[in-house]
C-alpha cells in the first residue's frame, strides 16, 4: 500500500520516526492518501455560534457531541484542542485526533486589528499525553493569517511547530486564511494559490484552505492553481457554512476530481446535525474521499440507503 501510495517522508523526520510517521500518515488518510479531516476546533474559533441556535441540531449544545460523531462514523482524523481531548478521550480511545496547536475568537474584528493566533501547546506536551494515555494522537495542526501584520510570527511557530511534529512521527496540517486589513478578497484564488505554496514551503503535509470564488467560475476549477503550488503538500478544502448535503458533496467530489484537492476538512456540515444524520453525512464524506464514490452513491450513504 505505502508503495502503491508513493508517500515520500519528508526529511525532518527521523529514522527513529519514520514508523510511526508512516502508520500516522496511513490511519488518518484510512490507506488512502486522501485525508477526510473532522473539524471540532470551532468552540473557540466561532465560540457558541455554531453549537447553537436555529437550524442546529440540539446535540450540538454538548461538546460531547464532536466526540460521537467521531467515535461513530467514519472519519480520517478528528481535529479538535487538547482540553477537549484531555476531558473526553479516556471515553474515546479509538478515535485518531489531530491536535489543533492555536486557536482564537471571532470576537475582535478585522476591522479593529490584524488576526493573530498564537500557539498554546508545545509538541512535547502533546507527546507527552500521547505516550502516558495512549490515545492515537497522530497530527498537529496550526492556522496562520497571511497578510496580517503578525504573519511573521504565526509563520515562525508554524515552521518550528512541523518540525517538532515531524522529529516525534506526526502529520502536520496547516490552516492558511489571507486576512488582515492588507488582504481584500480572502478568496481570491491567486492569492489561496500563494497559501497553498507557503505551506508547502513551510513542510507541511496538508493543508486547508477556503474554497476560492470569481465570478463565472467553479471553485473546483479554480482550485487547480492552489493545488499545483502546492506540490508535494495536500490541499484539503474547508467544508464552509452549512449547506445541503447534496449540495456540499458534488461540491466536494468536484473538488477532489476537477481541483485535485486530496480530501476537505469538514465541521459545521456535520456537528451541527444530529448525531445519527452526523455519522451518515460523516460516510458519505468519507465515500467520496476515501472510496472515490460517485455523488449519488455518497447521497445514497447520507440518506441511509
Amino acid at each position: 500500500m505505502t508503495e502503491e501510495l508513493e508517500i515520500i517522508i519528508p526529511l525532518d523526520v527521523p529514522e527513529s520516526a519514520k514508523a510511526a510517521y508512516l502508520e500516522n500518515y496511513l490511519t488518518i488518510t484510512q490507506d488512502s492518501g486522501h485525508l477526510m479531516l473532522f473539524a471540532g476546533d470551532q468552540k473557540v474559533e466561532h465560540m457558541n455560534d455554531d453549537f447553537y441556535g436555529e437550524g442546529i441540531a440540539g446535540d450540538d449544545a454538548d461538546p460531547e457531541h464532536l466526540f460521537r460523531i467521531a467515535d461513530e462514523s467514519r472519519i480520517g482524523v478528528f481535529a479538535t484542542q487538547i482540553g477537549l481531548i484531555n476531558r473526553y478521550g479516556m471515553d474515546y480511545p479509538d478515535v485518531p485526533y489531530l491536535v489543533k496547536m492555536n486557536s482564537k475568537t471571532h470576537l475582535v474584528k478585522t476591522a479593529q486589528k490584524d488576526p493573530l493566533s498564537q500557539q498554546l501547546y508545545t509538541v512535547d506536551q502533546i507527546v507527552d499525553i500521547r505516550e502516558r494515555t495512549g490515545l492515537e494522537i497522530a497530527g498537529i495542526g496550526y492556522t496562520i493569517y497571511l497578510g496580517s501584520e503578525y504573519e511573521p510570527q504565526m509563520l515562525t511557530e508554524a515552521a518550528q511547530l512541523i518540525y517538532d511534529a515531524h522529529q516525534a512521527g506526526m502529520v502536520t496540517v496547516l490552516w492558511i486564511y489571507p486576512r488582515g486589513t492588507a488582504v481584500k478578497d480572502e478568496k481570491d484564488p491567486h492569492l489561496i494559490a500563494g497559501a497553498a505554496g507557503v505551506a508547502a514551503t513551510l513542510g507541511s503535509d496538508f493543508v486547508k484552505v477556503n474554497a476560492p470564488k470569481k465570478d463565472g467560475t467553479s471553485s473546483a476549477d479554480l482550485l487547480i492553481e492552489a493545488t499545483k503550488a502546492a506540490g508535494r503538500t495536500k490541499v484539503v478544502c474547508a467544508g464552509g457554512s452549512s449547506t445541503s448535503p447534496e449540495a456540499f458533496l458534488q461540491q466536494l467530489y468536484d473538488q477532489i476530481h476537477i481541483g485535485g484537492c486530496a480530501g476537505n476538512a469538514t465541521g459545521r456540515n456535520i456537528h451541527q446535525k444530529p448525531l445519527d444524520e452526523a455519522v451518515r453525512m460523516c460516510n458519505a464524506i468519507s465515500a467520496i474521499t476515501v472510496d472515490g464514490a460517485s455523488v449519488d452513491e455518497a447521497v445514497a450513504i447520507y440518506h441511509g440507503k
